[in-house]
């Protein structure tokens, strides 16, 4: 009876903690709506500079969460800002007489190519409008400087660290781990230079890849060097050998070779911005945060008149999946709707589809592009790549009318790869597991991991591999107005760049999605139009539930793998391999 009693006060007690834990969560969350329902627009001092320091993840589009202060209950802690806003931000700036020019700070948060492309032009444009660029740092990457060198002035810290020695791309192959655990990874491809299956069953890079890598990485450092030497006025060959020589070590050294403009601690940048806004030594410096410029009022041009026009843009982002996908993985049934739902509104005259994907599965890719397809009989629709537009993601996007991509855009790989484990010594030799069983067909176990595939099994999904790639570059080749047989010879999965792209037909245009939604003005035969994203970005109440779990997992797994996390991503990104015959990059392509 003691023991019944102790239990039944034990339950009361988390029963009521359980509850306490509730309300306060719900309080919260009610709090936080409450706050983010009635958060003022943000009010922007005359003489004030706008301070940009990308310090979060950049996405395609700002996350709508009004949560985001909640990220210790795992609800969308870190905070990100899409790439919509910053553009629409320098934009604004441009033109808004309380902004005096931009202090551009230290980011270390890596972005994509393209996108750092996408940001860079933006900054050149607002330097028309004779305003100012600074920018300061204590760490200069590669990354962060390819966007200072557009400022007017580039300062660095007396003891700083300048970082310039060339681009390098590595490789993780798992070929000698499976080997140990006993599994063999049985690939079933086309394209010689599909080498996403070649760290599986190799233990180096294979001779087409290292020559596609070289190529590939050798335009995006000329586009890179390019950039710098128009910005700073230094000559690209000088710049090749700065960093082959390593030259710049430090700080001294990148003032001597002009890389920079001065040694400043930010006390001192701070005086200068002071002196640049007219505000007195002894005041405080007026600035406003990427983030809060956002709510700040747009004045309206009154002498433009309303219209029902619409421009729909189509956000495709991530890996291609079945199902819904979210904002940041890119579901054919999510998407498919979105395309629909723009096809189908009159008020809607063209789409851009802005699409950046490494790729993923070969089903669903084909599942978008009929939908793209369907969309071109009957508006204009222009396809807009990110950082990546490879594999699904050119899949999706070749029917399109037109295609614009920056010059360092990741584009092409075109090709068609499957991945099945035969894992029969790991469970028979490594764990003394065996299998046993009856059926009633020929290849009713087709696929079981449990033993190796047979020559007739290997020939079917091979067939399968094959018909999947004979549909992709038929379909590309039509899009392009191209025969098959000149997308097959520069298929085979090979990666191009934006600037390679141009010249062999597979990109039309150079330009960013400004760029793509002029375009598609144009071909609608309209000058007055409002924008319209699509898909609708999902509540936060609508992922709560998946949030509070999945998120806090991620990172408890981030926080104890730390950065060997890459490497739990690479075997989970095998798992989904597996399941169904993939059209997507050849790894996760990340530049040191």
């Amino acid at each position: 009876m003691k023991q019944f009693f102790k239990f039944v006060f034990a339950s009361m007690v988390g029963f009521l903690l359980t509850s306490i834990i509730i309300f306060i969560v719900v309080f919260l969350l009610i709090a936080a709506l409450v706050e983010a329902g009635s958060e003022k627009t943000a009010e922007v001092e005359p003489n004030s500079i706008l301070q940009i320091s990308l310090n979060y993840p950049v996405t395609e589009r700002t996350p709508n969460n009004p949560l985001s202060a909640l990220g210790f209950l795992g609800i969308d802690g870190d905070k990100s800002i899409g790439l919509n806003d910053i553009l629409a931000n320098i934009k604004k700036a441009k033109t808004d007489p309380d902004i005096k020019g931009i202090y551009l700070e230290e980011s270390d948060v890596p972005i994509g190519e393209a996108t750092a492309e996408e940001i860079r032009n933006a900054l050149i444009d607002f330097k028309k409008s004779g305003k100012f660029i600074v920018a300061y740092s204590e760490i200069y990457t590669q990354g962060f400087y390819y966007l200072a060198s557009v400022a007017d002035n580039v300062y660095i810290n007396p003891k700083g660290i300048f970082l310039l020695h060339g681009f390098s791309q590595e490789i993780t192959f798992l070929k000698g781990a499976l080997d140990k655990l006993g599994i063999e990874a049985q690939i079933i491809k086309v394209g010689t230079y599909k080498s996403a299956v070649e760290p599986y069953f190799l233990t180096k890079m294979s001779p087409a890849n290292r020559l596609q890598v070289n190529s590939y990485l050798g335009s995006l450092y000329d586009h890179f060097l390019s950039g710098i030497s128009a910005s700073r006025n230094i000559s690209r060959d000088s710049l090749f050998n700065y960093a082959n020589e390593l030259k710049v070590r430090l700080p001294e050294d990148a003032l001597k070779y002009k890389l920079v403009d001065g040694l400043k601690y930010k006390d001192e940048v701070l005086a200068d911005l002071k002196q640049r806004t007219g505000i007195d030594s002894k005041d405080d410096l007026k600035s406003v945060e990427l983030g809060e410029y956002t709510k700040s009022e747009t004045k309206k041009d009154d002498s433009k008149k309303e219209s029902k026009n619409r421009i729909a843009v189509v956000y495709a982002s991530g890996e291609i999946n079945g199902g819904d996908g979210d904002d940041n993985t890119i579901g054919s049934e999510r998407v498919s709707k979105a395309l629909r739902e723009a096809r189908q509104n009159d008020n809607v005259k063209a789409v851009v589809f802005r699409v950046n994907s490494p790729g993923g599965s070969s089903l669903a890719s084909d599942v978008i592009w009929r939908e793209v397809m369907l969309t071109k009989k009957v508006k204009p629709i222009i396809v807009s790549m990110g950082d990546y537009a490879a594999s699904g993601g050119y899949y999706i996007s070749c029917a399109a009318d037109s295609i614009f991509a920056e010059p360092n855009t990741l584009t092409g790989s075109i090709g068609i790869f499957a991945i099945l484990p035969n894992m029969q010594k790991l469970f028979n030799d490594k764990l003394g597991i065996t299998f046993d069983g009856v059926k009633t067909g020929k290849y009713a176990d087709l696929g079981n991991i449990s033993r190796p595939l047979t020559p007739e099994e290997k020939a079917i999904l091979q067939n399968e591999v094959d018909h999947g790639y004979d549909d992709f570059t038929k379909a590309v080749a039509a899009g392009r107005h191209k025969t098959q047989a000149y997308i097959n010879s520069i298929g085979q999965g090979r990666v191009w760049t934006g600037e390679q792209a141009i010249k062999n037909g597979l990109v039309d245009r150079l330009g960013n999605i400004s760029d793509a939604i002029k375009s598609a003005a144009k071909m609608a035969k309209i000058k007055n139009y409002k924008l319209v994203a699509y898909p609708e970005q999902k509540s936060i109440f609508n992922k709560f539930g998946q949030s509070l779990s999945a998120e806090m997992k991620m990172h408890f797994v981030k926080s104890e793998l730390g950065d060997n996390f890459k490497y739990y991503e690479q075997i989970k990104d095998v798992t989904q391999m597996m399941r169904t015959p993939q059209a997507r990059l050849p790894y996760d392509i990340v530049i040191n």
